[in-house]
């Protein structure tokens, strides 16, 4: 199995990050196929307080994506919105994404973040701590799906906003 390394995204890796994340998504029947979009927009938003990629034998592999949200319309300083997660489907349950989620909340942890949030599959998602909350909610989604993980001792309460790049579509 080739090293995998886990490394900040860097100037010039925007393309190679937008072919894994369409082709992690392609066919994916739950997927809007907005998702290369939305980290494009969250870039040249400059909303991208974590973006990660995941390299093997010099290729990009995987990303993630790390921004901030909002709660009740406000700005929620140390929340972050975790997503588009995406891993190339030949690597898919190969570890990738599991290395990727631990590298970025572990930078989460050396700061003064708060928590994250995520809209996900919670099977997958509960291996990092994200559970359901009474406290933060996103509208028109079942509950289970939007997950919270509290790194600090306070949990605002309200409805969740994500970054407005997550409005973007490729046209």
């Amino acid at each position: 199995m080739p090293e995998l390394l886990i490394r900040d995204e860097c100037e010039g890796d925007a393309g190679a990050i937008r072919a894994v994340t369409l082709a992690a998504f392609a066919g994916v029947s739950y997927s809007e196929q907005t998702e290369a979009a939305i980290v494009d927009a969250l870039r040249a938003a400059g909303a991208l307080a974590v973006s990660l990629v995941a390299v093997e034998e010099g290729e990009i592999v995987g990303h993630v994506a790390f921004s901030p949200v909002a709660v009740d319309g406000a700005p929620a300083p140390g929340w972050f919105g975790v997503g588009p997660l995406s891993v190339r489907p030949d690597r898919q349950r190969s570890g990738v994404g599991t290395a990727l989620m631990r590298a970025g909340l572990a930078r989460f942890g050396d700061a003064d973040a708060k928590g994250c949030v995520l809209v996900g599959d919670p099977a997958y998602y509960r291996r990092f701590g994200f559970r359901a909350s009474s406290l933060l909610r996103y509208p028109d989604l079942p509950a289970e799906y939007f997950q919270v993980l509290a790194l600090g001792a306070d949990t605002p309460s309200g409805i969740v906003a994500f970054h407005p790049a997550f409005a973007a579509r490729d046209d």
